[in-house]
């Protein structure tokens, strides 16, 4: 496709190859319904179904080729019309409104066709591999379109929404400004767990609904869901702020709307109209938040992201959020950190969750912070789902942390609606507060730092810790090889090279896991990778005899490592994960990794895995090893309130002057 002159970039060739790929895609579902429903009848007629004209590789080409294409066969799909609700022809007739052919030369076109018809819709493994490379196709869409004012959702971003929300199997769910359909096979997959007849998953297909203004993201979108297994997606062509608001009525509202509407848009005039006259606005986002609101049922739940000018806007925008506090829950805000969207954007970000019926009492405010070391997510080091665990384990059970606050509805009417309430445990935000309040702070978290040093010495003091090992064997140690509870991890995957990975790697010094980022597959020369689990122990080649070992923990289950990682498993009950955590981080653990590994240089040793296996350490008896996990446990304890004491001291100082000179007490 790169060398024919009528395509001029990923902007080009993706729409092109998107269309074959989806006319390819559509054929294959029909000429399966036909085999299983004697009854069916195709919606695309001969000739100009895909195996008509373009399955014998040694059909039409050249001009003959771009006459059929251009003459015939796009006409004709424009032209489709259905005769009722969900009719498949209307669908084509709108993916092909204003779909056309960008190849100038018909051989390279039929060398196109030809690769398409090579991949095969029936077969699970082929559709998988397609779903790999639809998903870099629509990077590359969001890389080639970034500059252009689109801004599409990060996968780790919708995959959070969709599980807070939760949509249910029989509940409708609307995205309005679907884009490439992202939130959409996002519900697909969360509620297709709970199908377990055809009907229901029939159903679901249709209770899942799109709006799209733009035709390339319409196309792929639609393409994105058969892919995943939709074969009439419900999706529209159109503005979703072109009805009239006061005409949504009950039969237009759903149970849930999951969508990420246009940063920084600006409507009509005649879009404007549409919205009451005291809330009209040329701001996109503010006129789908009021769309959002009259779509919904009572009970109905929302996860809409929004640019940080939703928080803090007034005029119109206190109108509107008045509204939506009026009218809904607002039960929680997520602060993004900037970089999420790079980089087609650095506009700051945030997700609103509301449910539709009641008014709000209170906000909850929840700060998502990048990894330690890091200011910013960038285009090479994006957001990963597992950083939304911690937020994921605080939903249910909520308490104020030194990320998650709340604020009460009466102090949002006091502030005129403003919702851009700053983390009042940052240091930014400490340096307004009252001396005597940091001061107070700081010392219920020196008190329970006292009292969990004070446990972790009573432990320590019952602890059992003999120096030779005559005095361990009596003690009831007992010598050991790791082989004696370890055993290697040999299953891997192959590199499918259109797929994405997260790679880790191993510090060393005890220091657990690194994130190496992301890496195409078509990016490696290895041709299989391990993954990992929870609980497995991972180790460097070059590494291991200096600390490089480590336990994998939640956040690294499902990364994935190459050969020069080797992983075990536990198959006895000598010891356990927990315990062996805290054995990496031991130097006594590293030298004895160290004497039998060979290689008399730094730079030329290497531990094999059954050198690994062959390390000799002493175990104590299990009761003892529960009490160092109990230890490692406190330990890890004691971050939070250090932290919390450092924080409130290192901000007394700018209080106190703050202060002085603002007369704020």
């Amino acid at each position: 496709m790169r060398k024919d002159a009528g395509l001029n970039g990923d902007l080009d060739r993706i729409p092109q190859l998107a269309w074959l790929l989806f006319l390819k895609a559509f054929d294959a579902l029909e000429e399966n319904r036909e085999i299983v429903d004697e009854s069916f009848r195709p919606s695309i007629e001969a000739p100009y179904r895909w195996r008509d004209w373009a399955a014998d590789p040694n059909g039409a080409t050249g001009d003959a080729l771009l006459k059929f294409v251009d003459g015939s066969l796009l006409p004709y799909l424009r032209g489709l019309s259905g005769a009722g609700a969900h009719d498949p022809r209307d669908v084509l007739a709108a993916v092909f409104k204003e779909t056309n052919n960008r190849m100038v030369s018909g051989y390279l076109l039929r060398d196109v066709v030809n690769k398409v018809s090579e991949i095969n819709f029936a077969s699970s493994d082929d559709i998988h591999t397609m779903a790999h490379l639809y998903e870099s196709m629509l990077r590359e869409v969001r890389d080639a379109a970034g500059d252009s004012g689109e801004f599409y959702t990060p996968r780790p971003v919708i995959r959070f929404i969709t599980q807070q929300v939760d949509p249910k199997l029989g509940e409708v769910v609307l995205d309005p400004a679907c884009g490439t359909g992202g939130f959409l096979v996002e519900a697909l997959e969360h509620m297709s767990i709970d199908v377990e007849t055809a009907r229901q998953g029939q159903a679901l297909h249709q209770d899942l609904r799109g709006i799209e203004k733009k035709q390339l993201p319409f196309l792929l979108g639609m393409m994105n869901l058969v892919l995943h297994g939709v074969g009439q997606p419900n999706l529209v062509r159109g503005n979703a702020l072109s009805t009239p608001i006061t005409q949504i009525g009950k039969a237009q509202r759903v149970d849930v709307v999951l969508t990420n509407p246009p940063f920084g848009g600006a409507e009509e005039a005649t879009i404007q109209a549409n919205f009451p006259a005291g809330k009209r606005t040329a701001e996109t986002a503010w006129l789908f938040i009021q769309a959002v609101i009259r779509r919904l049922k009572d009970g109905g739940r929302c996860g809409i992201v929004v640019p940080n000018g939703v928080l803090f806007g007034d005029g119109v925008g206190a109108k509107i959020k008045q509204q939506l506090l009026e009218e809904c829950n607002l039960h929680t805000v997520l602060r993004l950190p900037a970089g999420v969207f790079e980089p087609y954007t650095d506009i700051p970000t945030n997700v609103l969750f509301f449910d539709k019926g009641s008014p709000t009492k209170e906000v909850w405010f929840y700060q998502i912070t990048p990894p330690e070391g890091r200011k910013k997510y960038t285009k090479t080091k994006p957001m990963h789902f597992d950083e939304f665990a911690e937020c994921q384990a605080w939903w249910r059970e909520r308490a104020e942390n030194s990320h998650a606050w709340r604020v009460p509805v009466p102090d949002i009417e006091q502030s005129n609606f403003n919702l851009d309430f700053r983390n009042p445990h940052s240091p930014d935000d400490l340096a307004h507060r009252a001396p005597l309040d940091l001061i107070g702070e700081a010392l219920a978290a020196e008190r329970q730092l006292v009292t969990l040093l004070e446990k972790l010495g009573a432990e320590s003091s019952a602890a059992v810790e003999p120096a030779t090992a005559e005095d361990r064997r009596a003690a009831g140690w007992t010598e050991v090889k790791l082989g004696d509870f370890l055993r290697v991890k040999s299953s891997t995957v192959s590199v499918d090279p259109s797929a994405t990975y997260k790679i880790a790697g191993v510090y060393s010094y005890g220091r657990g896991l690194i994130d190496r980022g992301e890496l195409l597959g078509s990016e490696t020369s290895y041709t299989t990778l391990g993954r990992l689990e929870k609980d497995t122990v991972v180790i460097s080649k070059l590494g291991a005899w200096e600390g490089a070992v480590a336990v994998v923990s939640d956040p690294f289950a499902d990364y994935y490592v190459s050969s020069e990682f080797p992983r075990f498993e536990f198959y006895s009950d000598l010891t356990d994960a927990a315990f062996f955590a805290g054995l990496a981080h031991s130097p006594s653990c590293w030298e004895a990794i160290d004497r039998v590994t060979r290689g008399s240089m730094a730079r030329r040793k290497r531990t094999t895995p059954t050198q690994f296996l062959e390390t000799r350490l002493w175990l104590p008896p299990k009761p003892e090893q529960a009490r160092a996990t109990r230890r490692l446990a406190l330990i890890q304890q004691l971050r939070a309130p250090r932290d919390l004491a450092t924080t409130r001291q290192d901000a007394l100082a700018p209080s106190i002057f703050n202060g002085l000179f603002s007369g704020a007490r």
